[in-house]
């Protein structure tokens, strides 16, 4: 170390030229652990259009998530989003964004928009069931191999053709243009969303080990206060 210092600051440079030298070596070094830092963390999404993220009509609080079936990290948040969605009995509201690398996955969200026009419980059960089975399905021989069991352990029929109009493949690809005008990046992206007060309207998700946290805060921001008592007698 000592021997580098000295190829790179020759004691024949004048002081100003060795302070000068010093202090572009501390900004580079600290410009390199920066860029490690961002490349080591999880990334954020830009956002661009904030107006899908909200809850649903009648909900202070609501998660809203973008997925894709199969993402290896979609499946890993899934089992999480589940518990918190039913401890606070709040809304999880998931929105398809297949990547194009990935061989089922938009099929796979067609399915689930087809079981959904059967409920939208089995909908989500269909996606719960293809996130925990995810890796063994490989090809899209076996996510219909998949979808057949599924149905007839719950007692559906599958149709000869699910989509044959188009109409849930045009359900996802909207879902799809949606996550696009937000700013999505990646999958899963995660937001807790709130309907205002005091709460911040929308706050991503990055590290998923303070999910829990954010929600009693956000339930704690958006709780109605007590009307202010009248001052006439």
């Amino acid at each position: 170390m000592n021997s580098l210092f000295a190829r790179r600051f020759p004691a024949r440079r004048n002081p100003a030229g060795l302070l000068l030298s010093l202090v572009s070596a501390v900004v580079l070094l600290a410009s390199g652990a920066a860029a490690h830092a961002q490349l080591a963390g999880a990334p954020t999404t830009p956002v661009h259009d904030a107006s899908a993220l909200k809850p649903p009509a009648g909900a202070r609080v609501a998660i809203v998530e973008f997925e894709d079936m199969e993402c290896p990290d979609c499946a890993r948040a899934n089992p999480l989003l589940k518990e918190a969605a039913e401890k606070y009995n709040i809304p999880w509201v998931r929105h398809d964004f297949p990547l194009s690398f990935h061989i089922w996955s938009t099929q796979a969200a067609i399915n689930a928009r087809w079981f959904d026009t059967r409920s939208k419980k089995l909908g989500d059960d269909y996606r719960d069931a293809v996130f925990a089975s995810q890796t063994s399905i490989y090809n899209l021989n076996i996510l219909n191999q998949f979808t057949q069991r599924f149905a007839q352990q719950h007692g559906v029929a599958l149709p000869f053709a699910i989509d044959p109009q188009g109409k849930l493949a045009a359900e996802v690809k909207a879902d799809y243009a949606l996550g696009q005008r937000i700013g999505i990046e990646h999958t899963p992206t995660i937001w807790v969303v709130t309907n205002g007060g005091k709460a911040a309207p929308f706050i991503e998700i990055v590290d998923r080990t303070k999910l829990f946290q954010v929600i009693d805060q956000a339930l704690a921001q958006t709780r109605s206060e007590a009307p202010a008592r009248s001052a006439h007698r």
